[in-house]
């Protein structure tokens, strides 16, 4: 059997938390229904098939890159180096990746990257839908660790509400230092 694995990476916008990758290789004989793009899913629909996929996938892994690194290398490289993670976690090595977007890391096999394929390839779904309630769960918990920032509710991204917390509260170590916002107020006066 060839093993094709999806992969995909949530994160790449938000202030604050690591950025996520998911890696996935869906069992031709355990099919799993509705899979889509995460972010056009409910929160209870896209957690429901994310144990759905854990439990029929033949294989699937997480990796991530820290802000620390994200501040370090940019946020292209950060997701790339999240998604080799993913790869490189897999139980099982693929023969062939699936990239959601139009860059692939590189990874231990060939690879191909596809434009909007978290909506149009399902093991590519699968990955993103992993790897979003990765960290939506991951933010959650970031929400009690740092009280007052609204983690849980915006998930790191530059809502009004958060930038009105970074202004009120200062930055945090999970903080992305060189994202505008943050940077901006670690350099003011």
């Amino acid at each position: 059997m060839i093993y094709v694995a999806g992969v995909d990476e949530v994160g790449r916008g938000p202030l604050a938390g690591a950025v996520v990758a998911a890696a996935v290789i869906l069992d031709p004989e355990n099919p799993i229904a509705g899979l889509a793009d995460s972010k056009r899913l409910s929160e209870s629909r896209r957690t429901a098939l994310a144990d759905e996929i854990r439990e029929k996938a033949l294989a699937w892994a997480l990796g991530r890159a820290e802000a620390d690194e994200i501040d370090r290398i940019n946020i292209l490289q950060a997701s790339l180096l999240a998604m080799r993670r993913a790869v490189g976690a897999l139980s099982i090595v693929p023969a062939h990746a699936l990239v959601d977007g139009n860059r692939c890391p590189q990874l231990p096999c060939t690879a191909e990257a596809v434009v909007g394929g978290d909506a149009s390839v399902p093991v590519i779904s699968a990955a993103s839908i992993l790897a979003k309630v990765a960290r939506d769960r991951e933010m959650v918990a970031l929400d009690k660790q740092y009280p007052g920032y609204g983690l849980a509710r915006h998930k790191g991204y530059p809502t009004k509400a958060h930038l009105e917390a970074l202004e009120r509260l200062g930055v945090s170590p999970i903080h992305r230092r060189s994202f505008g916002p943050v940077r901006r107020l670690i350099e003011a006066p």
